[in-house]
């Protein structure tokens, strides 16, 4: 029997240490059954997670690849992020290859821009009134292979990835109900990849939060707080709820996650208030994931008994009951 253990929980105490003493330490450890497995997920998920950071790195290459392309364009003063959103989008690139077939030569970029661009073509114009330098030429037409290339592996690996999360679909589906992850199928994908589908090698949503890196580290001494910032695990999983809880922030669709954000942030700051709604929403997965239930805002906006009566006007009661999602049939109706 073979057991794959994090060597944080095997450490031997401090003093004349040798290979010899470690392994006889571990092996003590393990015979009174306190060496904690680490978490190994199925075979099928290991595979599905190793696409998906993969798919990461290639986004993140592509990405590089973009700013490069875009400081060519900056040093030959050609301000088209100024005027388009996307400067790699179907107008902009158009006018790009244009630049690039035609060096030096002059042209109306009306009919390469679509119709539903906001900017008026003279603003347009006047941001191709650069030049393209010989040098900066041959560097941007490598950028823009370089991204169109890439961009086909990752529309390949996209397939397979979801190729392999076909049997997870009841799974992905519920994860989908959670506030955040109901637009990209792919963001449902990598949190599944990175935590898998059962959650009983988790016997606690604590358990997860702490597995992600999601909690503060208990590094107390007496009365002396010596430190409470979190690990460094979880570095593919952090990112993404960090993201999400970031868009959860301006939705007015659920509250529960702005009322907690708002609340931690006047105490203890931006970015402790970032991680307890990361915290939030792998304790959300893990009772869907458990449970087999979708998301539901019924505990986090549950009434809580209170030791003492709270006195407020009815204008701060209606105001308690819209922030909590409630709505007024009269209003409803004068709208």
């Amino acid at each position: 029997m073979v057991t794959l253990a994090h060597p944080k929980y095997t450490k031997p105490q401090k003093g004349n240490k040798t290979d010899r003493k470690d392994a006889k330490w571990i092996c003590d450890l393990f015979m009174c059954d306190m060496v904690k497995p680490s978490f190994i997920p199925p075979p099928d998920i290991r595979q599905l997670r190793d696409l998906m950071r993969f798919r990461m790195k290639l986004t993140y290459q592509v990405t590089g690849m973009k700013n490069r392309a875009l400081n060519c364009l900056t040093v030959s003063n050609l301000k088209l992020d100024d005027v388009f959103s996307d400067v790699f989008g179907k107008s902009s690139r158009s006018i790009i290859q244009q630049i690039l077939d035609h060096p030096g030569e002059t042209f109306d970029v009306a009919p390469f821009v679509d119709k539903r661009c906001k900017h008026p073509i003279e603003e347009i114009q006047a941001a191709v009134d650069g030049a393209v330098s010989r040098e900066q030429a041959a560097k941007l037409k490598i950028c823009l292979d370089f991204i169109d290339e890439q961009q086909k592996r990752i529309k390949e690996i996209e397939a397979e990835i979801f190729r392999l999360a076909e049997p997870y679909s009841y799974a992905l589906e519920l994860i989908r109900t959670t506030p955040g992850l109901n637009k990209d199928p792919l963001t449902a994908i990598r949190i599944l990849s990175e935590i898998g589908a059962d959650m009983s090698a988790f016997p606690t949503s604590k358990h997860l939060v702490s597995w992600a890196g999601c909690c503060p580290r208990n590094d107390k001494s007496a009365k002396n707080i010596k430190g409470t910032r979190i690990s460094r695990a979880g570095s593919y999983l952090k990112p993404i709820l960090v993201q999400i809880a970031n868009a959860l922030l301006k939705s007015k669709d659920h509250p529960e996650f702005r009322e907690r954000y708002r609340r931690i942030k006047a105490r203890r700051g931006h970015k402790k208030a970032i991680v307890a709604i990361c915290r939030m929403l792998l304790t959300s997965i893990w009772n869907i994931l458990s449970k087999l239930e979708p998301y539901t805002a019924k505990g986090y906006l549950a009434d809580k008994v209170k030791e003492h009566s709270v006195v407020i006007t009815k204008a701060q009661g209606l105001e308690l009951l819209r922030k909590r999602g409630y709505i007024f049939k009269e209003e409803l109706a004068d709208a």
